[in-house]
Formats: C-alpha cells, structure tokens, sequence
C-alpha cells in the first residue's frame, strides 16, 4: 500500500493503482476523454491531466501508476495549472470541430460537449486555422461516419481491433492530416466492418452514429394503406428506461409495450416469441446432427455481426453454423404468414418494425434468404435501435416514466423465461439446454436454471452437461476477438465441443451496439454488461413459464401452421436461412 494525498486528502492505496483510479476510489471525479478502461489506456488527449507537488510538468492521471516512489507524495487534480491545461486543449479540439451541436444526434449526451460545459469553454473560436475537409461516409446501411466530429481520441479504433479483432478502422495519415478511416480510404461498406456498432457505442462525440430509419417509421405510421407492426427484443427492455432517467439494468418491459402502442403501432410484439421458436428449431437442429452425424460443433446464428464476420473471415466454417434465422427474422416471418394468414392482412400491406439493441439488425433485414412471404417482400422492413426508439418517444411527447405498464398483443407476445435471457452472454446456450433435456429424455428439468455455469460476462465459458445418455460439452464466447479464439480451434479440430453460441457483441445484446449510451465515466467504473443481464435474469425467475416448448403460442403456431413440429417442411421454409462467404476487402 502507497500513501499519498489527492487534493489534500490522505489516501492509501495498493501500489501500481493508477492515479484516475485513486481519485475514484476516494470519491473525486477526474475528467477523461480518450480513456477507456482495459480498452484505450493511451494517455494522448490529455484531459486527464494532474499536478503532482514537485513535479516539472503535468501527468496523465490514467496511465500513471502509483509506485512506493510516491509515498508522501501530493496530487492536484484542479488547480489553476490543471484546470487551464484542459481548457487549452478542448479550444484546440474545437478549432476544428463541426460546432453544428443543435443538429448533432448526440447534442446533450456528447462527452465533449460536456466537459466544455463543465470547464467553461465559450470561447471556441479561440484558435483559429485551416479547417481541412473530413470524410462523410452514410455508405454502410447501419453506420455513419462524420469525421467532422471526430476528435482522434481512437475509442472506436480500440473498440473494434481490441475487442472484435476486426480492426477495418484505425489512424491514416499524420500529424494535422491525420483522420480515422478505413485502409486506403475505402469507405465502410466496402470493407469487412460487420456492423456491430461497438465504435458507436465508445464514441464521445458524434463523429460515428447509427444510419437513423425512424423517418421510415414515422412514414409508414402516418400512411392508412399499411398495417404496421413492431417487434421489441428482450435487451430493449433492460436499456431502455436508461434514456429516461431510469437507473442501469432497469426493467420497463410494461413501460415499453405502452410506448409502443401509444406512438401508433397496429400490433405491439414480443421477439421473445421468435426467440423461443429459435430455441425450438435449433434445439431440434443441434440434436439431429448430434444423433445422426452432422457437422459439429454447431454454432449458433442468432448474431447478425457474428454471421457476417464468420462470412467474411470464416467462410470455411459455414456448414457449422445452424441454419435458423435469427429471433428478429423469424418473427418477421411468421408476422407476414402466420399471423397476415390469421388476421387476413395481405403482407403486401404490412410494414414489419422491429425495435433492436444491434445496428448490425439494420444489415440483416437485406440479407438474401430472408422473405419468407415471397420474394419482394423481407421479413422485416425497417430495424431501429433502442437508441431511435427512446428518440420516437421523446419526439412525441411520451412521458415514458409516467406511463402504466401494459402487454403486448398475442398471438405474438408470450414469451417464456428462456426466451427473454438471450439478451445475455450465455442465455441462447442456457435456454437451448432447457429444452434440449426434454427433447432427449420427454421431461422438463425440474429447475431450468441448473445450467447457470453458462452465465456470467467472461469472453470465453465452457460447460458440460449429462443429459440422458448423452454427454453434452458447450462453449460461449462474447465479443469476435473471443469468438476467433474458439474458431481457431475449430478450425484445428482442437475443439472438443458440440453446441457453441456465439455473441458478437462483448456481454451480448444487453452491451449490443444499438443500446443508450453510456459515458466513459460510467463504462469505466460500471459493468453495463453485468447491470442490464440482472434485469433479464430477473424477469426470467418472475416468469412462470421458463422454458421455450412451454410457450402455449408457439405451440400453437406449429399446431396451425408450422407443421406441427419443429424441424418441419413448413418450418424449414419459413424459419430457417442459408450463408454464403462475404466478397468485401478484409
């Protein structure tokens, strides 16, 4: 232990703490920018800075480890040469910056803008210059890069080498030239960018966004000709009251159905439905190859950014993924045939709205082999982020903390226990175990919940399970960094598993690249991941159903039209895809 004094308060803390860490544990807040923990530790924008008592210049409060050298030693984390070293280096930021904030889609939650505030910086024509031109990239159909607004802090660069191993953007040029980019200037569209939106998530400013649909949804409502539905994931529902004032990992699933219904949607839908005929197919699925000698381990495909990824990277690996659609697709798929078939809406006049945690669910809806209904007609029309849906409500005068909760509209939202935790790293394994028992031996677990070593926000989990007279080993990984890990080996055949699930966002969807967005300040000092999977962990113990061939709709569903079974003909044609290798630059 080190004793030293911060702003004049005697502190101990453990050798090698950093001093950004010192001040936190003791209740003092030090600013950052470019900071992310165990992510962007670079020390380069300098907002952090300390004075230490003796010293000859300022020092990074983030990167600097506190040693037995600094026994005694005096630490100001605002005095005067502090506070005008951070002034100084936001009016440079500004001199270049696109200063339109009004029409910013992260005026009042940008972390530049802030700390502008909180510093007082008005005067932002302080340093004048050149103002060189930046690149303005809409070609990705989930992500918009407007360099006007970046500051190279590099998060987005670290978010998408570090934790996704995709690495498509990263530093070109130099000195006053340099700009976030893609290789040779390439625009995202053309490169292996798997649209997780991981870079949006760590972005302080608004230099990267989602591509915004929800004119698309205000279009579709206000046109009398159309039916228009929405679906709402199970993640949604744990991030979602964040953008109202709601503490981390709130629950609002009442909340949100009212939202949805009142902002003028025909149907209000519960993916969890999709989501517990996921689990019926590839359950069925999982156990067909295990018995009769398919290719294994199977992988699962509920994950958009993973699908691409495994194309562009993997595409040897294809036959291992299971052909399901995702929960989204085929919720979009049973909208426009089982339930147009049921209601007597012609497709052709639904307008199929699913609300996501995953801007890479804006790249699925026109991906080939998804239009179940006929050929022109997708199985969903327009995906928006639980981002773009807190703007609707927002938009339209909702008071979303005042609302009573309500539910959603059968026959499409029931959805049991299992189905609401695939929000969570582990949850599709844990849910697909749960009724691959009964498949195997005709009988429910009497507790669903004894595969919990699945569970937790590790990158990489193994388990094996007896079931019946079958011994069942199963691997999680969270973030494609993780998954390339576990592929590696598959691809070795050093892998002795049978069933992988794969998230391509690190902790799932509940940490997905469409979720409200959380400051640095508070990524660095709370687990999202950890927060929001205890809002669907709870939900899961408050349900009195858990397990997926328990859900009396879906039952139903297979009864009426499916087939009668899961893994049938019917089934197949309507709920299950086929993957080609990806032909982008990587």
């Amino acid at each position: 232990m080190v004793n030293i004094k911060i702003d004049g308060v005697a502190v101990q803390v453990e050798e090698g703490t950093t001093i950004l860490e010192a001040a936190r544990q003791n209740g003092i807040r030090i600013p950052t920018l470019c900071y992310l923990k165990e992510l962007n530790e670079i020390g380069a924008c300098r907002i952090c800075v300390v004075e230490i008592k003796g010293g000859r210049s300022l020092f990074a409060a983030c990167v600097y480890p506190i040693s037995k050298m600094d026994e005694g030693r005096e630490i100001f984390t605002h005095s005067k040469a502090v506070i005008e070293s951070r002034r100084t280096t936001l009016q440079l930021l500004l001199s270049t910056h696109n200063q339109n904030c009004l029409s910013c889609d992260r005026s009042g939650t940008c972390e530049f803008q802030a700390l502008c505030k909180d510093l007082g910086v008005t005067d932002s024509y302080k340093y004048l210059g050149e103002i060189r031109d930046q690149t303005y990239d809409t070609s990705s159909c989930s992500v918009v890069r407007d360099n006007s607004k970046c500051i190279n802090c590099r998060r987005c660069v670290a978010a998408c080498s570090v934790n996704q191993s995709v690495g498509v953007i990263g530093a070109n040029n130099r000195g006053f030239k340099t700009e976030i980019g893609c290789a040779f200037d390439m625009d995202l569209a053309q490169s292996a960018c798997v649209s997780c939106g991981q870079c949006i998530a760590v972005c302080p400013t608004g230099a990267l966004t989602e591509k915004d649909d929800t004119d698309k949804v205000w279009a579709a409502l206000a046109d009398p000709t159309k039916t228009v539905v929405v679906q709402a994931a199970p993640s949604v529902r744990a991030s979602l009251g964040e953008a109202f004032g709601f503490p981390i990992g709130t629950p609002v699933e009442g909340k949100l159905a009212t939202s949805l219904r009142m902002l003028g949607f025909n149907a209000v839908f519960d993916t969890n439905f999709g989501a517990d005929l996921t689990i019926m197919e590839e359950a069925t699925e999982l156990l067909d190859r295990v018995t009769n000698g398919g290719v294994l381990p199977m992988v699962t495909s509920c994950s958009p950014g993973w699908i691409r990824f495994a194309e562009a990277y993997y595409p040897d690996l294809l036959p291992h993924l299971s052909s399901c659609k995702s929960p989204q697709q085929m919720q979009g798929a049973v909208i426009k045939t089982y339930w147009a078939n049921k209601t007597g809406v012609d497709p052709k006049n639904i307008v199929s709205v699913s609300v996501m945690p995953c801007t890479a669910k804006k790249f699925e809806i026109g991906r080939l082999d998804q239009s179940a209904a006929g050929k022109d007609l997708p199985d969903l029309d327009i995906s928006i982020t639980t981002r773009e849906l807190a703007k609707m409500i927002h938009k339209a005068g909702i008071r979303f903390a005042d609302l009573n909760d309500s539910v959603f509209d059968s026959p499409m939202g029931n959805g049991t226990g299992a189905a609401v935790i695939f929000g969570a790293t582990g949850g599709v394994m844990e849910a697909a175990l749960r009724t691959a028992v009964w498949k195997l031996t005709g009988q429910s677990p009497d507790s669903p919940v004894q595969f919990t070593e699945v569970r937790g926000v590790d990158g990489v989990k193994f388990a094996e399970y007896k079931v019946g007279d079958l011994t069942v080993k199963v691997a999680v990984a969270s973030g494609l960094a993780n998954a390339r890990k576990l592929l590696d080996k598959v691809r070795a055949k050093e892998l002795d598993v049978q069933f992988i699930e794969i998230m391509a966002c690190p902790g799932g969807c509940v940490n997905g690249g469409g979720q409200v967005i959380q400051p640095a300040d508070v990524r660095n000092f709370t687990d999202l991941r950890a927060e929001r999977a205890k809002a669907l962990y709870s939900l899961d113990s408050a349900n009195k159903l858990r397990k997926s061939h328990d859900n009396p709709e879906v039952l139903q569903a297979y009864s009426e039209f499916l087939g009668g079974a899961p893994g049938s003909h019917k089934a197949h044609e309507i709920l299950h895809t086929t993957y080609r290798p990806s032909k982008v630059i990587k």
